[in-house]
C-alpha cells in the first residue's frame, strides 16, 4: 500500500533497496516500528537508522542508538548553508568544490545525530554542532544541546561517487 502511494520513481527504488537491505540483514517490514517522534526502531529491541539518496540506500543496526545519512554532493547546498550551520566558517575553503564537499559533510553529520536523537524540536542550526574537521579525515565530533542536557559524538564519515555519508552511534 506504501509503494503504491509514491509517485517518484526514485523514492519507490529508494523504499523496495531499503526492503533488500532489511532483508540482507535479517529482517522483513514488519518488523520496523516507529515510536511516537516517528523514529524507526525493530521489533527485537534493536535500533536502526535509514538512508537513501538517488541511487544510493544504506541502513545501520545496532544494539544502541545510531543514525545515518547519505546525500549527493551539489551546488545547492551552498544556497540553504546558512539554515543548517555558521556558513562563514566553511568559506575559508579555496573552490567551491571543497565547500560544497565539507558543507555535504556537515548537513549528513547533522542529519546522522538528528536521527540518533530522535527527539522533536531540535534544531540543524541551534542545536547540533559539528566540530570542525579537516576535508580528508574520516571522523569528527558533534555535539547536540537541548533543553539543558548536552551530549557528544563521535562522526564517521563515507565519500563515494560524489557523495558523502555520515553515521554515528551513541
Amino acid at each position: 500500500n506504501r509503494l503504491e502511494k509514491m509517485r517518484s520513481t526514485v523514492h519507490r527504488k529508494g523504499f523496495l533497496s531499503i526492503r533488500q537491505l532489511l532483508k540482507k540483514a535479517g529482517y522483513v517490514s514488519s518488523d520496523i516500528l516507529y515510536n511516537q517522534q516517528g523514529k524507526p526502531y525493530l521489533k527485537d529491541g534493536k535500533q536502526i537508522s535509514i538512508t537513501h539518496s538517488f541511487m544510493f540506500s544504506a541502513i545501520i543496526i545496532a544494539n544502541q542508538p545510531v543514525g545515518i545519512d547519505i546525500e549527493m554532493q551539489r551546488n545547492k547546498i551552498i544556497n540553504i548553508a546558512d539554515k543548517f550551520t555558521p556558513f562563514e566558517q566553511y568559506r575559508v575553503l579555496a573552490n567551491d568544490e571543497a565547500i560544497i564537499r565539507k558543507l555535504t559533510f556537515v548537513w549528513c553529520a547533522k542529519e546522522a545525530l538528528y536521527k540518533l536523537y530522535g527527539t522533536a524540536g531540535v534544531s540543524f542550526l541551534r542545536h547540533i554542532d559539528i566540530y570542525d574537521f579537516a576535508i580528508n579525515t574520516n571522523t569528527t565530533k558533534g555535539r547536540i544541546v537541548y533543553q539543558g542536557e548536552e551530549s557528544h559524538y563521535k562522526i564517521h564519515f563515507e565519500e563515494f561517487e560524489g557523495f558523502g555519508c555520515a553515521y554515528v552511534w551513541s
